[in-house]
């Protein structure tokens, strides 16, 4: 199976919630972040994909590392995401750009309604949930 290498973000609002975004065209929301151009960290590539998706303005040392996960990709079929991932406590407002076609903040509860991409149910948000039990 072929791999996407990504950065990805846990942001996490002044409220708690954390931001899941969708991409236009797509069904899944996942964690905002996008693919590590070579020669890129991973920390830079996501305050790139940040500021491109939502307006955003971060600085990297701002990026706490939380761990590597990976899972099947989303919306890319006989693909898997290895993701860096990333917590940033963030106190602005976003603007959904670029390929973002909506966002939503969540508090980790009463998720059924929303589609989501396979790593942010089956790693991201649960480690979310131990963040801000």
């Amino acid at each position: 199976m072929k791999t996407i290498r990504i950065a990805a973000a846990l942001l996490i609002g002044p409220d708690d919630r954390t931001l899941l975004v969708r991409k236009r065209g797509t069904q899944a929301f996942m964690q905002p972040g996008g693919k590590i151009d070579a020669g890129e960290t991973a920390a830079v590539a996501l305050v790139r994909e940040l500021h491109e998706e939502l307006g955003l303005v971060v600085a990297a040392e701002q990026a706490q590392f939380l761990g590597e996960f990976s899972a099947v990709a989303a919306n890319e079929p006989g693909f898997e995401v290895n993701c860096q991932l990333y917590r940033l406590d963030v106190d602005q407002n976003v603007l959904p750009a670029a390929e973002i076609e909506e966002v939503v903040w969540v508090d980790g509860a009463n998720l059924d309604h929303l589609q989501l991409a396979p790593l942010t149910r089956d790693s991201i948000l649960p480690l979310y949930r131990q963040l801000t039990a």
